[in-house]
């Protein structure tokens, strides 16, 4: 049997998404039924990239099921000093069940799965955000039960979140629509990849730089910040070419009544998100942030605990 991964969103079949969902909610519920299903297991995690969510929530995942997680900053290791990629998996893979990277470079991902014979979790890239697009959607399943023409709106940088909604959206049976301004649209490769799975599912992505025009009866409304990380010396420019991309009060009436918003988080009010609309009754972006770790235990259930799905 080829090496379980999870790279990408549009790797895993609707079935298996699904399957993560069914785990997930299982696991928030009975958390003490998975106690020591990852015993003498260690997670190895990479990170180029500094995190709050990703660490916390793959570290104490890993704790709460009876494994260890390694936290491995690329200043820590000889990663950081130059050694392949290809050296680094295979070494890594002598040691750990699974790896964890959060990077710059999608490659890094990629090639870590490639090289190495353990589990590889993207945990983040500069294209694409797996995890959080899974948790963003199961999220959504628990409010709103059947996702199935279901309308989701993002509003903003046609970024690595933008990616991974794009493809589970069709997974899970629901439209998408994307606010881009010119220049910061989503990537060509991911668009032609998520229209394909799309066009098999069933299911709409609706492209437009009118953020207005997206959200309307949208059953959900996301966004994330306008510069990423590795972004910030392009943050003037970007606030500039935003200007009119707020998810403020107006924009969230233009959705479906019952709509709620969702932020990855962190959330820079003001900017990509108004404070009225970020704490207000129809955020739930604390539900949201929790959920990354019950989706990823499930993930990691999935690759290293050995749980079908």
């Amino acid at each position: 049997m080829a090496q379980r991964h999870l790279i990408s969103i549009h790797d895993l079949s609707a079935t298996q998404v699904a399957g993560l969902f069914r785990l997930a909610a299982d696991v928030k519920k009975n958390p003490g039924k998975y106690a020591t299903a990852l015993a003498g297991k260690t997670l190895g995690m990479i990170f180029e990239k500094s995190s709050t969510r990703t660490r916390v929530s793959f570290e104490v995942g890993t704790f709460q099921m009876g494994g260890h997680a390694l936290f491995l900053s690329s200043r820590d290791i000889q990663l950081g000093r130059g050694e392949p990629i290809s050296d680094t998996a295979r070494v890594l893979s002598r040691y750990v069940s699974g790896i964890m990277a959060r990077t710059f470079a999608h490659q890094t991902v990629t090639d870590l799965a490639k090289y190495g014979s353990v589990p590889v979790i993207n945990g983040l890239t500069d294209d694409l955000h797996p995890c959080q697009g899974l948790t963003d959607y199961f999220t959504l399943s628990e409010i709103f039960g059947d996702l199935r023409g279901k309308k989701i709106a993002y509003v903003g940088d046609g970024n690595n979140m933008a990616h991974s909604l794009m493809f589970g959206a069709a997974k899970c049976g629901m439209n998408i629509a994307i606010a881009s301004p010119l220049g910061y649209k989503v990537q060509e490769k991911y668009l032609a990849l998520a229209r394909a799975d799309a066009q098999a599912a069933g299911t709409t992505i609706e492209l437009t730089e009118d953020p207005r025009q997206a959200v309307v009866d949208a059953d959900c409304v996301t966004t994330d910040v306008w510069a990423s990380m590795g972004q910030e010396s392009e943050a003037a420019i970007r606030l500039q070419a935003f200007e009119g991309y707020e998810v403020d009060a107006s924009m969230m009436a233009l959705a479906k009544k019952d709509a709620i918003f969702l932020h990855c988080l962190p959330a820079h009010r003001g900017e990509e998100v108004s404070a009225e609309v970020c704490d207000g009754p129809q955020s739930r972006i604390f539900d949201q942030a929790e959920n990354r770790l019950h989706t990823q235990k499930a993930i990691l259930l999935w690759l290293m605990g050995g749980v079908e799905i």
